[in-house]
């Protein structure tokens, strides 16, 4: 075995990809009966935190960049997720809003994420759960 592939699983970058990819593909096959993406149930997260924001508000709370939040945000108002309004005081300002559709099922898509992330910690103890959850805020 080369040094190479020797460090490879001790690599922070590789472990955390690898991680990522799990948890990743875990939540999709949860969204997929819903026809939901990973970024697409975000959106909806930060909507129901903040309805009636506008895209740039939107990107910043969600830390998206501009490109891709546009891109999700069309998918979604064409599969009627979402839609976009007028502001009634800036009519040139436009406004995101959740859908009938996402609200009849907004508490189970948020009990489907709580889910997902109790199944993905369960083999931690609580103490490790809390440790984990604040180094990940801290790397981000």
């Amino acid at each position: 075995m080369n040094k190479i592939s020797q460090n490879t699983p001790d690599c922070t970058i590789f472990l955390l990809a690898k991680a990522y990819q799990k948890a990743h593909g875990q939540f999709k096959a949860k969204l997929r009966p819903y026809n939901l993406t990973n970024l697409q149930h975000l959106v909806l997260e930060g909507l129901w935190i903040e309805e009636g924001v506008t895209a740039a508000d939107l990107g910043k709370l969600l830390v998206m960049d501009k490109a891709t939040l546009s891109g999700v945000l069309d998918r979604m108002i064409d599969s009627g997720w979402i839609r976009k309004e007028s502001d009634p005081d800036d009519g040139r300002v436009l406004r995101l809003y959740t859908t009938e559709k996402s609200a009849d099922l907004r508490e189970e898509l948020i009990a489907l994420r709580i889910a997902a992330n109790e199944e993905m910690l369960a083999g931690f103890s609580h103490e490790e759960q809390v440790l984990f959850k604040r180094l990940l805020k801290d790397l981000s």
